[in-house]
């Protein structure tokens, strides 16, 4: 039976310790949990309306620790922290796993003519343009004209890198052409995200104490803030993108998809 819930719970910070790798590892998985796509708007709402009473001291009646808890990471998946707006589905930390492992296997998957890595890169650019607006920072909004400069910057350089590099490639080996995706996604990573977030740099972003109080802005602290964000991402691309191409090279050598070669 689920614990009573106690009016002590701090909901700001993550259930787990994050001093920990599991706890960290539990809050992660937590996050990304695809399933948080699936829920309906009245699955929302009423999550919305538990942790909204709940930061008002209102607490309902029968309400576990538990039940809390999952209508906080239920919260936190739709809804953005600062402006409190229902976030672009796709957009949302739940989406990540479903819609990176689509557009990262099709980037791999068709990267040999022009046409596709056209398309492909596209699509991963109009991802990611989605993804950045959706988690801006409430403090610092995207005008239409920024958004439209970064997107087009990004595609441009994802493209430009992956034309360069195919072509460079075609007369050295087939597994080098592999990581070509990788690198295109990683010059518009560090495209994208500065434009995206550009007004950060200029402005700053808020810098509070250890009780929410907030003490001004920082530029530095974006500067230090949108460099992680560029280096996590593009390690984040990393496993998905830097070691199929051995796996694949590997594959293709085998009989099965030398007879079957609708599967390359």
């Amino acid at each position: 039976m689920a614990a009573e819930l106690s009016t002590s719970i701090n909901i700001k910070e993550p259930r787990w310790d994050q001093s920990t790798f599991v706890g960290r590892a539990k809050h992660f998985f937590t996050v990304t949990d695809p399933r948080n796509i699936l829920l309906t708007n009245e699955q929302l709402a009423h999550a919305h309306k538990i942790i909204t009473d709940y930061r008002q001291g209102i607490v309902s009646p029968g309400l576990t620790e538990d039940e809390l808890w999952r209508a906080k990471y239920v919260f936190d998946s739709a809804f953005h922290p600062d402006t409190g707006e229902k976030m672009i589905l796709i957009g949302r930390m739940s989406a990540q796993v479903p819609m990176n492992m689509t557009i990262t296997g099709c980037m791999m998957t068709f990267y040999k003519t022009t046409p596709a890595v056209l398309f492909w890169q596209w699509i991963n650019q109009s991802f990611n343009a989605i993804v950045n607006y959706t988690n801006r920072s409430g403090d610092a909004p995207i005008t239409v004209g920024q958004l439209g400069t970064a997107y087009v910057s990004a595609t441009t350089g994802a493209v430009a890198t992956a034309l360069g590099l195919n072509a460079l490639t075609k007369h050295v080996s087939p597994l080098i052409g592999r990581f070509v995706p990788f690198a295109a996604v990683a010059a518009a990573n560090c495209i994208n995200i500065p434009l995206m977030r550009q007004r950060e740099l200029q402005h700053g972003i808020p810098i509070t104490d250890e009780n929410d109080n907030r003490l001004g802005e920082s530029t530095k602290a974006a500067q230090q803030a949108i460099s992680q964000v560029v280096v996590s991402r593009i390690l984040m691309a990393s496993p998905g993108m830097a070691i199929p191409p051995f796996l694949m090279n590997h594959l293709e050598k085998k009989a099965f998809l030398r007879v079957g070669t609708f599967l390359k």
